[in-house]
């Protein structure tokens, strides 16, 4: 064999491992739309397309201001996560370094609004928009929302040089966002009893999105990668227990507590 002649297997195994790659970022690219399109399909018609849906927004929109401005920083981490996703699959690495740490700017605005407006619902005489739980019990599900979601994107920000951690725990903390839009999906299923012991059909919606992760993990790499595999756990026991711990005195008091900062 001459110095310059490159044997044939490395040419196959190089073009394995482009379409491995490639195939990776379309499923990554994939999963932010299809999180975008749950948020969107969800706030059509009390936000995105309210002007569309005028009687209904009135209805069953949050009349104060803060949830407008809440509305716009989720929007524009739906788009940061889009355009995060579409820059790796196009190659641009750099760009999407730089835009990083916009979003961990954006990361902190949207735990602190969500939590000031989780208690502003919360002081509502009439709670929650068509929840019926009390408020101070239902308090507990946004609250350990922006936990978990804060949790994933500290451990996405400190994985940034670990790009197969790092995207799973983004993609992980966006999951976390999308139950709030699941749960205003306009479809009857939604109202019926889970197949799934301990989850409701929001719940359970909103875990199917670990699915594509789970499956291209075992495709690629033959089992579950340990960040899909724990933080998909953290996500499913952050669903099973919180009313349990709703229903304890510690949280109550707890929630009461901090729903009188903003009465």
């Amino acid at each position: 064999m001459s110095s310059g002649t490159v044997p044939t297997t490395l040419h196959g195994g190089a073009r394995r491992v482009r379409l491995r790659w490639a195939t990776e970022r379309g499923v990554y690219l994939g999963l932010a739309v299809a999180i975008a399109a749950a948020v969107v399909l969800g706030f059509a018609r009390t936000f995105f397309f309210r002007q569309w849906y005028p009687d209904w927004a009135r209805a069953h929109g949050a009349p104060e201001t803060i949830f407008y401005v809440h509305g716009v920083a989720f929007t524009f981490w739906l788009l940061l996560l889009l355009a995060q996703t579409s820059l790796v699959t196009a190659g641009r690495v750099d760009v999407h370094r730089r835009l990083g740490w916009a979003g961990a700017v954006l990361a902190v605005v949207m735990v602190v609004l969500g939590i000031v407006g989780s208690l502003i619902a919360a002081a509502r005489p009439t709670g929650f928009i068509d929840i019926p739980v009390p408020p101070l019990h239902f308090l507990v599900v946004p609250f350990n929302l922006m936990v978990l979601f804060a949790v994933f994107v500290a451990l996405a920000l400190a994985n940034r040089r670990r790009p197969q951690s790092h995207k799973r725990f983004m993609i992980l903390a966006s999951i976390v966002l999308i139950e709030a839009g699941v749960g205003r999906w306009p479809f009857a299923v939604m109202n019926s009893p889970s197949p799934v012991p301990g989850l409701g059909m929001i719940e359970l919606c909103v875990d199917l999105f670990l699915v594509p992760m789970i499956v291209w993990d075992v495709t690629s790499r033959g089992r579950p990668h340990a960040v899909t595999m724990w933080g998909g756990a953290a996500l499913i026991l952050n669903q099973l227990l919180r009313f349990k711990l709703a229903a304890t005195g510690a949280w109550l008091a707890f929630a009461g507590w901090a729903v009188r900062l903003v009465s």
